[in-house]
């Protein structure tokens, strides 16, 4: 790639991370569990207590689209046919995932979110744009993920998730080596992930988590494709909100390789 290092967060020792590399180099994991093994959601579960409207979406519309909590998952179950499916990992407040399936009417999309605050914003671009080929679960995504065929998914996003930047928290992160691997193997070859942030920590040790993961290519060959939003994704409120803060964003895009 050609890629200078000034275009990238400063590469610096992490706590707990005993190597990490450089092109051409090695690199080591990270001597801690992570959430494919820990199974625990942190954090807030809902904020605000729910306006009378918003109740009534959770209500009466989430459980027309909720993904079932238990069973084995795929188009068909969800979707009614055979379609191609894309994943939302932690959707925030549903702008994204409502407008990928604006874009996409022909493919099944799966959001999960646990807070529910988030949820119900989804549920309301959703019932907004009258979509009906979006699912939701209130819950962690690798409860969804664990439950769907191998090589299903066409696409997969994680935007701007919560940084967890103390190193003892790392372990919290959706990207670290347990839920990567299982992302590979549920992606089919060729298929996309996409991964935002606008935090540095974070930044670097997606990178480095990445790197290890050889089912994986990033596809970046100039700073442009890392710093430039590209023009199917679109902003969502806490990319805006980083923006508006001055924060540097950064945008990944991986390709599923068709044989590791």
């Amino acid at each position: 790639m050609r890629i200078s290092q000034r275009h990238v967060p400063r590469f610096l020792p992490i706590q707990g991370l005993a190597t990490w590399r450089v092109p051409g180099g090695a690199v080591s994991a990270p001597a801690m569990n992570d959430p494919s093994t820990i199974r625990r959601l942190y954090g807030r579960r809902q904020g605000h207590k729910l306006r009378g409207g918003q109740q009534t979406l959770v209500d009466e519309l989430l459980p027309t689209i909720e993904v079932p909590r238990t069973g084995a998952l795929g188009a068909a179950s969800l979707f009614g046919d055979d379609r191609p499916l894309a994943l939302e990992i932690g959707f925030g407040a549903g702008e994204h995932l409502a407008a990928q399936a604006a874009l996409y009417p022909e493919c099944g999309f799966i959001g999960c979110e646990p807070f529910l605050n988030g949820v119900v914003g989804a549920l309301a671009h959703i019932r907004e744009r009258g979509l009906t080929n979006v699912r939701l679960y209130m819950g962690d995504a690798l409860d969804v993920l664990e439950r769907l065929p191998e090589a299903s998914l066409e696409r997969a996003w994680l935007l701007h998730p919560d940084p967890w930047p103390k190193a003892r928290h790392a372990k919290r992160r959706f990207m670290n080596d347990g839920p990567i691997a299982l992302l590979a193997a549920k992606l089919k070859p060729g298929g996309r992930f996409r991964f935002g942030t606008d935090h540095p920590v974070y930044c670097r040790w997606a990178m480095m988590a990445m790197q290890r993961a050889t089912a994986f290519e990033w596809l970046a060959e100039t700073a442009e494709d890392f710093l430039v939003r590209p023009p199917d994704w679109p902003e969502t409120r806490y990319e805006a909100k980083a923006r508006r803060l001055g924060h540097e964003v950064w945008y990944f895009q991986y390709l599923r390789r068709k044989a590791c």
